[in-house]
């Protein structure tokens, strides 16, 4: 299954930020500390490629800790841009984004010269909660879910201090399909999108191979140490049904429901702290990625000249990167 979701604010906020951008002195793009490969936006680095940028790794409190240090790494070692680890409920690291602003752009501040920031994200990622954090006020909405965001607003946080915040956006076509899944897994993607069932699957295949223990611990299934990683993924999504009494009639499991269990105690942190890739792996997806997708397009172009029209241009979409 491939999980798209570009609906039409997203046009809006891609506009928004083209024509934002290049009055902008530093971008700051909130990151998923849970998947900060696949929650990081390739529209977005194609957009303000050419501007500093902050990564934060928002969430870092339910975040596995080992995984968000090698995300770290990763990320400071590109060029112009730093990266922080944030959990934006909490005031003190926030307030640490102004200097890490000040150091990307040092040639900045003071009423001459005010810093300029562009905030972005994909939607839930908390951004809304961080913005609020460093402000010390409830400037921006709110809420456990994709798209509660929808205008573009300016926000003073000092005298020469501004802060844009944008709605939250994905891109038109995620050609990683694990970042597909983790996406929707997190919370990102509208639930019309994808089948949560499917999603919850793919989650719990994750969760076998890297965080069979965490697993265990909240579902309590009664098997020997280690089988519940060798399970089969519906075999485990079932199991878990029926230990949590998600039946139906005739002693069936509701799978629809198990499945939103799932997925909420990933989101709420109920299972432990967890992240669902590493840096490595996310090459290893994109780069599978990027090949199938130059692959789609030289069957498209061979297509069309098979039938003798040519082709002066690439399908639209089809060449965005995944990439950070």
């Amino acid at each position: 299954m491939s999980i798209q979701w570009f609906p039409g604010h997203m046009h809006l906020t891609k506009k928004a930020i083209s024509e934002r951008i290049k009055d902008i002195d530093v971008v700051i793009e909130v990151l998923d500390a849970r998947l900060p490969g696949s929650s990081a936006n390739p529209l977005l680095a194609e957009m303000t490629d050419h501007k500093p940028k902050l990564k934060v790794l928002n969430k870092q409190d339910v975040a596995d800790p080992e995984r968000t240090a090698l995300w770290l790494d990763w990320y400071n070692a590109q060029s112009e841009t730093r990266a922080v680890p944030l959990d934006a409920s909490d005031p003190a690291p926030a307030r640490k984004l102004i200097d890490a602003c000040h150091l990307l752009a040092p040639n900045r501040g003071g009423m001459a010269k005010p810093m300029r920031v562009l905030i972005c994200g994909v939607p839930n990622v908390g951004k809304s909660t961080l913005i609020n954090t460093l402000s010390n006020k409830r400037q921006a909405k709110t809420g456990d879910e994709a798209g509660i965001t929808k205008l573009e607003q300016r926000i003073t946080l000092a005298d020469d201090f501004y802060l844009w915040d944008t709605p939250g956006m994905l891109w038109p076509r995620i050609i990683v399909p694990e970042s597909g899944y983790n996406l929707a897994a997190s919370g990102a993607v509208g639930r019309n999108a994808y089948d949560e069932e499917l999603v919850a699957l793919e989650l719990l295949r994750r969760l076998q191979e890297h965080y069979a223990p965490l697993l265990e611990a909240r579902y309590k299934l009664g098997l020997p140490p280690g089988a519940m990683a060798e399970m089969q993924d519906d075999e485990l999504l079932e199991a878990i049904g029926r230990k949590r009494g998600a039946m139906m009639s005739g002693g069936r499991v509701n799978l629809q429901k198990t499945a939103e269990i799932v997925m909420t105690d990933f989101r709420t942190a109920t299972l432990g702290r967890i992240t669902l890739e590493t840096p490595e792996q996310f090459e290893r997806w994109l780069a599978a990625g990027l090949a199938k997708d130059a692959e789609r397009a030289a069957k498209k172009e061979a297509r069309l000249k098979s039938r003798g029209k040519g082709s002066g241009k690439r399908e639209p979409g089809s060449g965005d990167p995944q990439a950070q």
